[in-house]
């Protein structure tokens, strides 16, 4: 009498799904095993250097990064420590209006990003980082100044309630911009609505935009400046 014996490795149950991989010398290799892998790093030398699918994602990043230099602030780009030839060379393709120059001139600078070490890439990526997080910040105030305006404009309340959040705004000039703005606003028609038409504002209407930005400037500023005396004060007493 004959028996069957199954591979080791395999399921002696058929309603069960083989595992993916392959036999060395009798050996079953399971797909993704540290034995699989160990034989692919055999097959490749014995290294774990990056592929060459690696080299290329990893240097396409690079030329996007050296690219988003063009548009760095240059504040920001005095705190990174580049070489003084990058540098000159993003200044070089901010010049250039050239179609193929403009090219050519992008694939040396990213033969420059290519050969920065990480730190200095690291400061490429943070700078633009910080650069984009103050964008978002901007545009958060915008949208703040615009639903003030519109409060203020709108509801005899929110005057009051921007006064005590922001005591150093003149008063009689918010209250007489705010009356001015009632007076002149547009009438709204319902072709105009259907259309899609913004309403044309008033130079009131702008004026109270303005006022309210740059109060919400002064007293980010004098947050900012309060928050740097604080630590000041506490360094003298640590002193």
């Amino acid at each position: 009498m004959i028996l069957a014996v199954p591979y080791k490795g395999f399921s002696a149950h058929m309603s069960r799904k083989f595992k993916k991989g392959y036999f060395v010398q009798g050996q079953f290799v399971a797909e993704g095993s540290e034995l699989d892998l160990e034989l692919k790093r055999e097959l490749k030398g014995g290294t774990d250097e990056p592929s060459r699918t690696e080299l290329k994602r990893e240097s396409d990043e690079l030329q996007k990064l050296g690219e988003s230099l063009l548009t760095l602030r240059a504040d920001l780009m005095a705190k990174v420590d580049l070489p003084e030839k990058l540098v000159e060379a993003v200044a070089e393709a901010k010049r250039i209006t050239n179609f193929e120059g403009k090219r050519r001139q992008m694939q040396f600078i990213g033969k420059l990003m290519r050969k920065l070490d990480e730190d200095a890439v690291e400061g490429v990526r943070a700078a633009l980082l910080e650069q984009s997080q103050g964008s978002a910040q901007e545009t958060l105030q915008l949208h703040l100044a615009e639903q003030w305006r519109d409060r203020l404009i709108k509801d005899d309340d929110a005057c009051g309630e921007w006064l005590k959040s922001f005591p150093g705004t003149d008063c009689q000039q918010l209250r007489a911009l705010i009356r001015q703005a009632r007076k002149d606003a547009p009438a709204v028609s319902a072709a105009t609505v259907s259309q899609g038409i913004a309403p044309r504002q008033s130079r009131a209407y702008r004026e109270i935009f303005q006022l309210v930005r740059a109060e919400m400037g002064n007293a980010q500023g004098g947050n900012t400046e309060n928050a740097e005396n604080s630590d000041t004060d506490d360094l003298d007493e640590d002193n």
